[in-house]
């Protein structure tokens, strides 16, 4: 699989566990506020670390680290996905993927192999505005695997969270109830504040800020009911 980055060690990105953390090259999403620009628009320019080297990595940071993060980009593009995970997985570890959700045929194959922990998917905004907050032109079959992925993690009986990047410009308090409303009965919902970056996608940098923390504590309490748990990151 091709690898264009090596984080040793978070603590952040696996809850309660120490990881490390791979990024994949290309995304099928033009999200204008994204921070991995270069992962995203122009992946071939990039650095390119051998699997053999991650896999040696791995077998000397056995016993220390517990877990690793697939993120992107976006990982369900790349075809060697399912090969690359099941090989971390009999190396002993545990494996976390980041997605946008729209490989749901990807997921649910992943899943029915048992070659995932966890699963992070991002909820870019509500239906209505789901296109537009993530760059890309609006199609019914967009909708259609969003839900459908939502569904099949909600059901996997695997540990899972859906997030928001929440943008002030781009995300009002409705737009945030409609995307909460798209996972209703969900076990974790993370409403994660934007951070400005120097290069973003589709805009420069100070076009966008972070909402207002009373906005986002106002949508907690909306939501309250409809998903376990809903919490902000990032402030």
């Amino acid at each position: 699989m091709i690898i264009h980055g090596l984080n040793k060690l978070t603590l952040l990105d696996y809850p309660e566990h120490m990881a490390c953390l791979v990024f994949t090259g290309g995304c099928n999403f033009r999200c204008p506020f994204c921070q991995n620009t270069d992962l995203v628009l122009a992946p071939a320019s990039q650095p390119v670390i051998p699997e053999e080297e991650i896999f040696s990595f791995l077998k000397k940071r056995k016993g220390v680290l517990e877990g690793l993060v697939i993120t992107g980009g976006e990982p369900t593009l790349n075809a060697d996905l399912f090969d690359f995970i099941a090989k971390v997985k009999d190396e002993g570890y545990l494996v976390k993927l980041d997605t946008n959700g729209t490989a749901p045929d990807v997921i649910k194959r992943l899943l029915g192999a048992r070659l995932l922990d966890y699963i992070a998917m991002d909820i870019k905004s509500s239906p209505e505005k789901y296109a537009a907050t993530a760059g890309i032109k609006d199609t019914p079959e967009l909708l259609e695997k969003i839900r459908e992925s939502v569904g099949i993690i909600m059901d996997s009986g695997i540990d899972y969270e859906f997030r928001t990047t929440v943008v002030k410009e781009l995300h009002t308090k409705e737009d945030l109830i409609g995307a909460g409303g798209m996972i209703k009965g969900a076990r974790a919902y993370y409403l994660q504040s934007f951070r400005d970056y120097d290069e973003l996608v589709g805009a420069k940098a100070g076009t966008y800020h972070a909402p207002d923390p009373e906005l986002l504590k106002s949508v907690c309490e909306a939501l309250k009911g409809d998903i376990d748990k809903v919490e902000i990151r990032g402030i």
